[in-house]
């Protein structure tokens, strides 16, 4: 099947048996990731060898491995006819390697950026309004609860207030965020 690599140089003959399984694990992780099989997407590795510290992506992963290599193989195949200096095809197809690495390193920052945080933080309800779903009794005696919509969805807080008492259902704005789950509110 592959006699074409009986009688080629060894340098060729090592980029074909670095290009063939490499493209086959690459066809694969591909396969397994528009499947829904490779949740990680090859970010997951042993050791963070990520240099700045600021991102989720890993240096070190086998996607990466195998971006480099599909790179480096596939680049010295397709220039070796057009360089006779081994050292510059060397430097062309690690130049190549490493390109495959930086654009996929980069499209997986791009999507990344692409994510949603839908978790709930308590500043996000200051100063929008809602309603009085358990009555705040007046200057903070005990607390009552409201409700309000952040992000789409529907939350219930504690709230306080230091006015009079408000009874259920009326309209009420966050003033300031006293605690984890207790808000100080105003009337509307």
């Amino acid at each position: 099947m592959f006699e074409f690599l009986d009688n080629a140089e060894p340098l060729l003959r090592f980029f074909w048996y670095v290009a063939l399984p490499t493209s086959l694990i690459f066809i694969v992780l591909t396969v397994l990731t528009f499947i829904g099989a490779d949740a990680t997407d090859g970010s997951d590795a042993d050791f963070n060898g990520d240099l700045n510290g600021e991102s989720p992506l890993q240096m070190f992963s086998l996607r990466n491995l195998i971006n480099f290599l599909l790179g480096f193989s596939w680049g010295g195949i397709s220039f070796w006819n057009s360089f006779d200096n081994k050292t510059i095809l060397i430097a062309v197809s690690v130049t190549i390697g490493l390109s495959f690495f930086v654009i996929f390193m980069l499209a997986m920052r791009q999507l990344m950026n692409l994510q949603e945080d839908n978790s709930l933080k308590m500043s996000d309800a200051l100063n929008k309004t809602g309603t009085v779903y358990i009555k705040v009794p007046a200057n903070k005696k005990s607390v009552g609860k409201i409700q309000m919509s952040i992000k789409g969805s529907q939350h219930e807080f504690q709230a306080v207030t230091l006015g009079e008492e408000i009874e259920s259902g009326s309209p009420i704005r966050v003033v300031q965020i006293l605690d984890d789950n207790l808000c100080l509110i105003e009337k509307l």
